[in-house]
């Protein structure tokens, strides 16, 4: 892959990246109320997604959704009802002043943002759907396949790293500036746009964006 693919590469996924979409809103929150390990325990998760997604494409994953209406649809129903549930949660979740939990409560809570951000992302077949129709307008048949998709993953990875970790400071400094009410607000303004995109999730169909 030319330097020039590669730039245009990175361009293209940071400026989808960069809108809030379920990762982000969870990175912002996590940056709020969980503060910076465990927000960089949600980024991780997320960072993995992608590994795991562009290998899916890499081996045949994507076609396969793309192939059976079935399979889209479980995928695509249990990730709407995912983001559904994580919304009503952080709708309800309590606010405080900024967290001083014991070092055990954080391994547990930085797992759980892991396995969250995780699931998150693989649950979402749009975004499965998204590198299979992108990655291959990249891909150089003539060079060797698979280096060039380890390339764009780890390089999918890192912008999402870079791009989450600006919302987890965002969320991370609005902790200590807003007040609680304004906190709480906050939260439901998070859990109202993850409701929105989980019921978008729920009538999208692929023949729009074929």
């Amino acid at each position: 892959m030319d330097l020039t693919s590669l730039s245009l590469y990175v361009v293209a996924v940071a400026a989808v990246t960069v809108m809030p979409g379920p990762t982000m809103l969870l990175a912002l929150n996590n940056g709020a109320h969980g503060g910076k390990r465990i927000a960089a325990c949600g980024i991780a998760g997320a960072a993995l997604s992608d590994l795991i997604l562009i290998a899916a494409v890499g081996g045949g994953l994507g076609a396969l959704l793309l192939a059976s209406e079935q399979l889209f649809t479980l995928v695509k129903w249990i990730g709407a009802g995912y983001l559904l549930y994580l919304a009503y949660g952080l709708w309800h979740a309590p606010v405080s002043a900024v967290p001083s939990q014991p070092s055990t409560e954080k391994v547990r809570t930085g797992r759980a943002a892991f396995l969250r951000s995780l699931l998150v992302a693989l649950s979402n077949p749009k975004a499965l759907l998204f590198f299979s129709a992108f990655l291959p307008q990249f891909i150089r048949p003539e060079s060797p396949i698979a280096i060039q998709y380890i390339t764009l993953a780890l390089v999918t990875a890192l912008i999402d790293i870079a791009l989450m970790s600006v919302y987890a400071l965002g969320g991370h400094h609005a902790m200590r500036l807003l007040s609680g009410q304004a906190m709480r607000w906050l939260n439901r303004g998070c859990a109202g746009m993850l409701a929105g995109l989980g019921l978008a999730l729920s009538v999208y169909r692929r023949s729009e964006s074929d």
